[in-house]
């Protein structure tokens, strides 16, 4: 009889805990924040209800892998720039995790510098090298990803014409480029399709390819691309004309840095050359050139010094930095 009674009290207990369960499951379902959040994208999605605006079908970047960091993160208007400096960049880095270790570095860099004793000027400008070194690699990486799009491009426009003459539709066209250009240009034209494939409308996709890729020439196929799109021509024949002008264009861009090499390896030696000089001279007399650093009138003309490399890089970088 005992044994019967601790069953019944066993079976009791595993009802109540299943029926609690149950109801939370259910208030879950119908009154939870998820809930609550898809009912409100449903009706964002038909157009009711107050401030209803258009909802994205695409999967938004995320700035950190914690729910409460994205909403810190997202506060900030600014950090839409970094993330799209990520992006362009072809890291695949969060906003949040680029931060973390920005900051980490430049910490630990600045303390590193601190413990060095160095004097005040030279202290100054290593801890500001040390806090952007982290974005100039990140510009650096930018910018030679897409200096290789661009080389790319020439081949990239002939191969959607010559599909395009072969009787594929503009999105196969896209589809086609993605799996046989090479990288880092067949990655960004899988990425366009796919948003098409998934629902976004063409114009929609091409303008994202063109904000990935802030390229003038890209900018002109987009165009080309929009144009025909509306008002019908031959696009075939426009993205060879864009193929040669491109071609055109970079062999302009080649003489050009040929004939200003001569003036930026000049901007390159007289702005290294006083670094160079003080760094030599502090190994070897260091009792000479200390005075610079340790006298008042040293350290104005340090100053002074450093305000003239400035202007002079700014004024030979204007003067040889020819835009084609």
């Amino acid at each position: 009889m005992e044994s019967l009674l601790s069953v019944f009290y066993v079976m009791l207990f595993a009802a109540v805990i299943f029926t609690v369960e149950a109801a939370w499951l259910w208030w879950q379902a119908r009154h939870g924040g998820s809930a609550r959040r898809i009912a409100r994208r449903l009706q964002l999605m038909a157009g009711k209800g107050e401030g209803a605006e258009r909802i994205s079908i695409l999967k938004q970047r995320r700035y950190a892998a914690s729910p409460l960091l994205e909403r810190w993160l997202r506060q900030v208007p600014q950090l839409a720039a970094l993330d799209r400096l990520l992006l362009q960049s072809g890291r695949n880095w969060q906003v949040g995790g680029f931060l973390g270790a920005w900051l980490s570095f430049s910490l630990t860099a600045c303390l590193l510098l601190a413990m060095l004793g160095l004097p005040v000027l030279p202290l100054l400008l290593a801890i500001a090298l040390a806090i952007g070194a982290p974005l100039m690699l990140l510009f650096h990486a930018r910018a030679a990803r897409l200096k290789h799009i661009l080389e790319q491009l020439p081949d990239t426009s002939d191969f959607l014409a010559r599909a395009l003459r072969a009787g594929h539709s503009f999105a196969n066209v896209l589809q086609m480029a993605g799996h046989e250009l090479p990288e880092p240009t067949g990655s960004e034209f899988r990425a366009c399709y796919e948003e098409i494939n998934y629902g976004a409308p063409m114009n929609e996709a091409l303008h994202n390819l063109a904000l990935r890729i802030p390229l003038t020439d890209l900018r002109y196929l987009v165009i080309a691309v929009l144009i025909q799109r509306e008002s019908g021509g031959n696009l075939a024949e426009l993205l060879g004309n864009i193929s040669r002008m491109t071609r055109a264009r970079l062999k302009l861009v080649a003489q050009v840095r040929v004939l200003s090499a001569e003036g930026r390896f000049s901007a390159w030696i007289l702005t290294l050359l006083p670094v160079c000089v003080i760094a030599v001279m502090s190994v070897t007399n260091h009792k000479y050139i200390s005075v610079l650093w340790t006298d008042p009138s040293g350290q104005r003309l340090l100053w002074y010094s450093a305000c003239a490399v400035v202007v002079g890089v700014i004024w030979m970088r204007a003067t040889i930095r020819i835009r084609v």
